[in-house]
This record gives structure tokens, sequence and C-alpha cells, in this order.
């Protein structure tokens, strides 16, 4: 890995580049968080809600999306503001993000799946789910950091071995390498076929069912939203992993111009995944009102308290 200071880690575009995904990864990581708490609060306490493993996972999946832009904070800011921070810092923020990110699209592929399950399988799914999904969960995430850690030594002893904690102006180019490229298209489109074969597989029971007739579009529908929400995700990181990190103004454009739609899709994922099931609608809504119900006694508690001492 090339660590020295070459003109296009240090120029203006690069900072530019920085400034501009760190200012919207603020953006998305407000919002992701305010829906992440909404949902995670409203889901612990149902136990409903909390005994469905859709639920769970959704939950999973905002989590890594909160993280992730959080993360992209933290990294992006660094480099922007030329923090000159330790090589193993860049390493350990950027391999959370990246972990988080694959997190993000696994989680998919688990939704997909377990979708799946419930409607081809709907008598076997219930205790298979159950005895098995977070052990699931947990071996994903051994998998994902796992490969990463790998891949971050592997460009660390190469060429030569580097030291890890020296400081860097600008944290530089991480896992630009042949193999960490190849490992990244692996895991992409792992999950992307989970994805799609599930879908595939929905579709293909709904139609010899019956459940994809005219009086019952919306199933129709909500799967096209997934794979078009699907789509943003994957072909801007399909784009990053192909092109690799390059210099020049065009490059830097089309990087901007990708990192938009990727942010565009982290944000609208909890309103397109989770939002528009009607049990976790309705148990949000009635967590709201009963916060702003709690809210309206305590004021009135407090206007009655106020009263009272000043006729005192």
């Amino acid at each position: 890995m090339n660590l020295s200071s070459e003109p296009c880690n240090i120029s203006d575009w690069l900072r530019l580049e920085a400034t501009v995904k760190a200012s919207v990864y603020v953006v998305t990581s407000s919002f992701a968080m305010s829906i992440t708490v909404l949902v995670v609060t409203a889901v612990s306490q149902n136990w409903k809600l909390r005994r469905e493993i859709r639920h769970i996972l959704f939950c999973h999946h905002l989590l890594c999306i909160s993280s992730y832009c959080a993360l992209g904070v933290i990294f992006q800011g660094m480099r922007a503001l030329q923090a000159h921070s330790p090589l193993l810092m860049c390493w350990v923020v950027f391999g959370a993000q990246l972990s988080v990110g694959e997190g993000i699209l696994f989680t998919l592929a688990l939704m997909a799946l377990n979708t799946y399950l419930l409607v081809c399988w709907p008598l076997k799914s219930l205790c298979l789910v159950d005895s098995v999904k977070y052990r699931v969960l947990a071996g994903v995430w051994v998998v994902i950091v796992s490969k990463n850690v790998c891949l971050f030594l592997i460009e660390g002893i190469s060429p030569t071995p580097v030291s890890i904690l020296q400081s860097v102006p600008v944290c530089p180019v991480i896992l630009n390498g042949i193999p960490a490229r190849a490992t990244g298209m692996l895991f992409l489109f792992l999950p992307l076929s989970v994805i799609l074969v599930s879908y595939f597989l929905i579709y293909q029971e709904g139609k010899r069912a019956g459940h994809f007739n005219k009086s019952n579009t919306k199933a129709k529908k909500t799967v096209l939203i997934h794979l078009l929400q699907i789509s943003l995700h994957v072909v801007p990181t399909l784009t990053f992993i192909a092109l690799g990190k390059k210099c020049g103004i065009v490059f830097f454009a089309v990087n901007l111009v990708l990192f938009g739609v990727f942010a565009f899709a982290q944000g609208f994922n909890p309103l397109i995944y989770g939002l528009q099931n009607r049990a976790l609608q309705d148990r949000l809504h009635q967590w709201i009102c009963c916060q702003g119900s709690r809210g309206h006694l305590m004021t009135r508690r407090g206007s009655v308290k106020a009263k009272a001492q000043s006729c005192k």
C-alpha cells in the first residue's frame, strides 16, 4: 500500500470530496439515528414484535445503517480536516464502516430469505427460524469481520510491512488491491444472489397460488420497490469497486454522483423496508401518541403546580 503523500491524497479535490461526503453523512446519520431510536424503542416495548424475526432483522438493519453513517462522518472528517491520524485508527474506522456496510446488504438478504420461508414454507419456517436466527446473525458477522481483518493484514504487509502507528496527513487509500476488490465483488454478489433468488421464488409461489392477480397488486409493487432500492445500493457500490481509486476531476465528479445516489438509498431504507409494515406502523402510532399524552399530562401538572404556588 502506498502511504506516501502523493498529490491525489493531499489535493484540494480530495479534501472537497471528503468535506462533501462528511456533510452528507451528518444529515443521513441524524435521520437514520432518529428512525432507529424510534423503531427500536417501539419494538423493544412490545413482546409480540420482539418475537418476530422480521422486526429483529429490521432493527438490526437500522443499527447497521446508523453505524455506517456515523462512522462515515468520522472517517471522512479525518480526511477533510487532515487530522494526521495514526494509520491504525484509519484502518479501524474504515474497517468498521466497511463491515457494517456489508452487514446492511447481508441483513437485506436475510430479510428476503425470511420472507421466502414465510411465503413458501409457512408451517416449517417458524420453528426453523426461531432456532437458528441468532446463530445465523453471529455467523454472518464472524465471516465479515474475519474477511476484513485478513484483507487489512494482506495489504499491510504488501509489498513491505508498514508502521501502523505512524501518523498520516490524510487517511490513505485502503483496500484498493486486486485481492480486496475481488473479495468485495464476491461479498456483493453473494447476498445479492440470495435476494434475487428469494424474490424470484416468492413471485413464482404467488403466481402459482394466485396471490399476484389484479386484486392484489400491492405485492408486485412492493417487490419492484425493493428491487429498485437494492439497485441504488448495488450499482454505486459495484462501480466504486470496479473503478478503484484514481486521481482527476472526472473521477471525483463521478465519485460524488455515485455517493449521492448511495446516500439517498441509505436515507430512505427505513421508509422502504420497515415503515410500510402495518403492525409496526400501528405500534409506532400508539407509542408516539402515548409519549405525546405523557408530555401533555406532565405539562398540565406543571401548570397546575405553578398556579398553586402563585396562589400561595
